[in-house]
């Protein structure tokens, strides 16, 4: 059981990592976020860390044969999904002052994409669940999803921080996070 959890944990961090580096772009990005507000957005990552693991699970269990064709495409999804947000972040960067930058929240679809790119790699994990029953993969899950819910948390804070003290370029420093885990997700697959 502990092993169990400890695993779980570990598989979380490095699950979460992506969405951290996104989280820390967002709070780069909106100057006024809210405890609230960082919850919405955290536990937005932290719902698609839960989901995707049991999705992925999900399809091996049902469609084996589609899921070894969809598998190559993941990567290159989460790279464009992450690039199209970076250079749009970069662009209205450039084009507005430091205020208004740091005062321009996060949209709800923005909000889903980013949280479908940043987890697609547990989409991948749930594929990898398919040998398990769903009493190992929900709270394997849930485990992921809580780890990345703090995690976010402190992206979000570390962002906002940061972003308070470098107002004029805290918006193209964020779309160029997010282009730059794009990428790294592209690359180590």
């Amino acid at each position: 059981m502990i092993s169990f959890v400890i695993t779980n944990i570990m598989l979380g961090i490095g699950l979460a990592m992506d969405a951290f580096s996104v989280s820390v772009a967002n709070g780069l990005r909106e100057s006024g976020m809210t405890a609230a507000r960082k919850c919405v957005i955290a536990g937005t990552y932290a719902g698609f860390q839960i989901i995707m693991p049991i999705a992925g699970w999900l399809i091996v269990s049902t469609a084996e044969s589609v899921l070894m064709q969809l598998h190559g495409y993941i990567p290159l999804i989460a790279l464009i999904l992450l690039s199209v947000i970076g250079i749009k972040m970069i662009i209205e960067s450039i084009k507005a002052d430091g205020d208004e930058i740091r005062n321009t929240p996060v949209g709800f679809a923005e909000l889903m994409l980013q949280g479908v790119a940043t987890s697609i790699d547990a989409l991948s994990v749930g594929f990898a669940f398919a040998l398990y029953d769903a009493f190992y993969v929900i709270p394997a899950a849930a485990t992921i999803g809580a780890v990345t819910f703090v995690i976010c948390l402190t992206g979000l804070t570390i962002g906002k921080a940061v972003g308070m003290r470098f107002t004029r370029y805290s918006g193209i420093a964020g779309g160029i996070i997010l282009l730059i885990v794009g990428m790294s997700i592209f690359i180590r697959s």
